[in-house]
């Protein structure tokens, strides 16, 4: 939407906004304006996509640790506080993780890693399509030497400690982003709609503004030309070309020599260079698939119904200022 009004009826109903872009300042001024306004819609639009884009990527970085392979994932949802042994001056429980062709390897030589394992500790918690997870209990001192003894054999220790005021804050945490990013979601998108028609507006503004000195630093003073929007009908562009070309093509016949070697093409911007000039002031944009191709042509009075051999050639719409 831009000015509460669809993109193709803003186009075509087109009027200079005069409360906005006052016709008393000058051409610098209007442009300024319109500058620091959609600098500002920038600037604004980097912070809250930033800030977004940040909450988003901190959310998804959680709920990837929640999911995957028992490599990487977090483990805290997978234990029990009776997988553990806790509050021993001299026991600890390690969380390894195991291929499961290798399960039975683990199983036989877990107690004989290290001194001072704890004889039938270890047992299986879960396990996925690649590896398996299990617990063993041992002395404190004799950790470091297992983890390497571990590693030989391809036995991964993970670096875990249950502590459930730490596991209940992460599970918080991932509310917290959760609800903040539906809290954020909804301003944001309203946010974007409404300065996306101040963008397109001032947009359709500049392209106004533009053909306006290239015309009249084309035809000069005073202003004697008109505005007008063409949208021409498929496979069309061509013809609607040549008619203009005959009928102004007295206004500036060295343009009809550059344009005569242009291939027309209908995909708007294919064969658009500096090479293609016209007698009359020419801007092309393009506008998702909502508006195909519009085109801004300033022609100096034109009276034309944009009709050949009898057929419709483009829709015709003068623009008001």
């Amino acid at each position: 939407m831009a000015n509460n009004s669809d993109l193709p009826s803003y186009i075509t109903r087109f009027q200079w906004d005069i409360a906005k872009y006052p016709i008393k300042q000058s051409l610098r001024n209007i442009a300024d304006i319109i500058s620091k306004q959609v600098g500002q819609i920038d600037a604004d639009l980097k912070t809250k996509s930033t800030a977004y884009n940040n909450l988003k990527g901190n959310l998804q970085n959680l709920e990837k640790k929640q999911t995957g392979s028992l490599l990487t994932r977090n483990l805290a949802d997978l234990v029990k506080k009776e997988h553990f042994i806790l509050d021993s001056e001299y026991l600890t429980t390690l969380l390894v993780i195991v291929p499961k062709v290798s399960s039975t390897d683990w199983q036989a030589s877990y107690e004989k890693l290290t001194d001072m394992v704890v004889p039938r500790s270890s047992q299986l918690i879960t396990q996925d399509a690649e590896y398996g997870l299990y617990t063993v209990s041992l002395f404190k001192k004799v950790v470091e030497e297992f983890k390497l003894h571990a590693r030989e054999k391809k036995f991964i220790v993970r670096d875990f400690t249950y502590n459930e005021e730490e596991l209940a804050a992460g599970k918080n945490e991932i509310t917290k982003l959760v609800t903040d990013k539906k809290k954020q979601f909804g301003p944001l998108v309203r946010w974007l709609k409404v300065n996306f028609s101040e963008c397109f507006c001032a947009w359709i503004h500049v392209k106004a503004l533009r053909v306006f000195v290239e015309s009249v630093l084309r035809y000069g003073l005073p202003v004697n030309f008109q505005a007008i929007l063409l949208h021409p009908y498929k496979k069309q562009s061509k013809k609607l070309r040549e008619l203009l070309n005959q009928l102004y093509g007295h206004l500036d016949s060295s343009a009809l020599q550059g344009s005569a070697n242009i291939d027309s093409v209908d995909i708007p911007g294919l064969g658009f260079g500096q090479s293609e000039y016209y007698p009359w002031c020419f801007f092309f944009f393009f506008v998702s698939r909502i508006v195909k191709y519009i085109k801004f042509t300033y022609i100096n009075i034109v009276k034309s119904q944009m009709v050949i051999d009898g057929n419709q050639l483009a829709c015709e719409l003068r623009i008001s200022y």
